[in-house]
């Protein structure tokens, strides 16, 4: 990691547990960087390992109260004067690095930068399907964090805030292979219904159906999934799978308590 007196400072902050998979390559990818902080919640395999070798700060928080809160944390470690935000599944493409280190160059203030992600997904990158999007990562530290949300956490936007688009990719590669998507589908469906049922918010079989045909048409067709092939295709019904079982995970929550 790389200490520059002609530019602004900067940290990465990353979440993970048992990410030993393509962290290599991601922080392979931050090696520019001024310091890199890990927090961990628990791995068991080679994650801290890999996290220590590579010169992160690394830490190690278990009592997991969600990934705002997580991700928080990992901020809170942080000391340099801007911030990255990236997953262990994430990799800085070298467009993407030139784009950051030119804003670092001439730093401007209260401004929030959101960042392209293209998702490889069994076997492609996705250019369509609304997976290749834009996304909130790059940020003074002082300025803004994340919320406090549980799942789908995101920056918070300070009143008077200004926001730019940075060029240049963030490569995303979040599934081995088809088991690994349905583990993490399964998670992020549990931690939408555990935030929901503690709510006190309710569901129907009906309901899922109708949210899970609305994923399929607005991914495959509002948003020109077809064009990315049979990959395409798959996401689609897979998403669309995924949304009908967080609303039947709900649902079902309703009925044994009832019968409780």
């Amino acid at each position: 990691m790389n200490q520059s007196k002609q530019r602004a400072s900067i940290s990465a902050i990353i979440i993970t547990k048992n990410e030993e998979q393509i962290l290599p390559k991601c922080l392979a990818s931050l090696d520019w960087f001024d310091e890199i902080i890990v927090v961990d919640s628990g791995s068991t395999d080679n994650t801290i390992v890999i996290a220590e070798q590579a010169g992160a700060n690394v830490y190690v928080s278990t009592k997991w109260a969600g990934f705002g809160k997580q991700k928080q944390l990992a901020q809170h470690y942080a000391t340099k004067e801007w911030i990255l935000a990236i997953d262990a599944d994430e990799v800085i493409s070298e467009s993407l690095k030139n784009s950051i280190l030119e804003v670092l160059a001439a730093p401007p203030e209260r401004t929030i930068f959101s960042l392209w992600r293209t998702t490889w997904v069994f076997g492609r990158f996705l250019k369509y399907s609304g997976w290749y999007d834009k996304i909130i990562r790059f940020y003074p530290r002082k300025f803004t964090g994340y919320n406090d949300a549980v799942v789908h956490e995101k920056i918070i936007e300070p009143k008077g805030s200004q926001k730019q688009i940075l060029d240049g990719d963030m490569l995303h590669y979040p599934y081995r292979d088809l088991h690994q998507y349905l583990e993490k589908s399964a998670f992020y469906a549990k931690s939408w219904a555990d935030v929901c049922h503690a709510q006190g918010k309710k569901s129907s079989i009906i309901q899922g159906i109708i949210h899970a045909t609305s994923c399929f048409l607005k991914m495959y067709i509002l948003k020109c999934g077809f064009l990315d092939g049979k990959e395409g295709f798959l996401i689609a019904v897979l998403s669309a799978h995924s949304t009908f079982v967080k609303y039947a995970d709900l649902w079902i929550r309703k009925n044994d308590r009832l019968a409780n």
